[in-house]
């Protein structure tokens, strides 16, 4: 007689981001990390990269309104217990993909958290979106946000602050709440100042937090951005408060850049496979 299935459905969250053929960032990132963290992932796809460790030669972007059914089908009949957005390549993306949200009740004071990465800028501080989607980030999509994590390079192209120091960090975090989300995660993996730790500073528009944890000495911290915020997402999906979450995706982004790995000629990525049992290290039974 077969044996029957026994399952129960876990939290979904949703990324809505684009591709990396390399398999280190974007939705393969976000994909992984839900999986680590015990959260079934779903995907709108924003756009197509060619790339490998060494860089991103073409782009193909989706057409808005593609993006934005995407999020729809699997809202109206899976369901969403957090969503985060990554790579959105442009203004109308944006556009489509907040219009969508409203739709289906994703972001802050709706039944879905929404975590905004709000990817601008290349591993080299390189601008890699046009102003009318900078413009589109702050107008659109952060007041919708649950939780923004810009980088540093990021906090730069977005409201011009150039954090150099601790002061400058805690600066950025209040201009940044004050662009309309409910809490405001500026992270400091590029601050220089910091030798041997790594400190990430979480503000509500009242209160600070600063999480620090290690530094370590690596170049393969490809996807490093899209898996915190993927892990953050993935702790709001399992029910924690938005300091909570923030406080679980910090272990796990501590533990997947200390087990990242080289890949290619260029950069590595980050890893999630520090949480999976090495099941496949047993022989089998035959």
């Amino acid at each position: 007689m077969p044996e029957e299935t026994v399952g129960t459905t876990p939290p979904r969250a949703m990324t809505i981001a684009g591709t990396d053929s390399g398999g280190g960032a974007g939705i393969a990132a976000d994909l992984r990390t839900f999986a680590a963290c015990g959260v079934h992932g779903c995907l709108a796809v924003c756009a197509v990269t060619v790339q490998n460790s060494v860089g991103v030669q073409g782009v193909h972007t989706i057409p808005p309104e593609t993006v934005a059914a995407q999020i729809s089908s699997v809202a109206s009949d899976i369901g969403l217990d957090a969503a985060k957005t990554g790579m959105l390549a442009g203004a109308e993306i944006i556009e489509a993909v907040a219009e969508a949200f409203d739709s289906n009740g994703i972001g802050a004071g709706r039944r879905t958290p929404l975590v905004v990465d709000p990817v601008a800028a290349s591993m080299h501080g390189d601008q890699l979106l046009a102003d009318s989607a900078l413009d589109a980030f702050r107008g659109l999509l952060f007041p919708r946000a649950t939780m923004i994590t810009p980088n540093l390079d990021e906090v730069r192209l977005l409201i011009g602050i150039d954090v150099h120091d601790r002061a400058a960090q805690y600066e950025a975090a209040k201009v940044l709440h004050g662009l309309g989300p409910e809490f405001v995660l500026v992270k400091g993996g590029h601050l220089a100042e910091d030798v041997d730790v790594c400190i990430d500073l979480l503000y509500d528009g009242h209160s600070f937090t600063e999480l620090p944890g290690p530094r370590f000495v690596t170049g393969n911290t490809h996807g490093g951005g899209d898996s915190m915020a993927a892990s953050i997402a993935s702790g709001l999906a399992r029910g924690m408060t938005a300091p909570e979450a923030v406080a679980f995706g910090k272990r796990y982004i501590v533990e997947a850049v200390r087990h990242s790995y080289p890949l290619g000629q260029g950069h590595g990525p980050v890893s999630p496979l520090w949480t999976v049992r090495p099941w496949w290290e047993t022989p089998p039974t035959v």
